[in-house]
């Protein structure tokens, strides 16, 4: 295996380890807010997954990232946390 790529993968490896702490402060939030929840149906909210969607394809092009990558990456975060959120409702 080249060097180069198994340098570059162990530096893959360590922002992996990175994006899973990002995961999990943003699991505490969404728990918080799930908390606030009083009914299922307030767990989908359309109107803030397209807004949310917007705005990171925005961010995105700003920041000089394929907003393609950007959006299928956020849209299966929704997805996952919307699926966490069902999954844990207490009411």
């Amino acid at each position: 295996m080249n060097q180069n790529i198994l340098k570059i993968r162990a530096k893959l490896d360590k922002l992996d380890n990175s994006l899973l702490k990002i995961i999990k402060k943003r699991t505490s939030l969404v728990n918080q807010v799930l908390k606030n929840k009083k009914f299922k149906k307030e767990i989908v909210d359309k109107k803030r997954i397209k807004i949310i969607l917007k705005n990171i394809n925005h961010k995105s092009k700003i920041r000089n990232i394929d907003p393609k990558i950007t959006k299928k990456i956020w849209i299966a975060m929704i997805r996952a946390f919307i699926d966490y959120e069902f999954r844990n409702f207490k009411k």
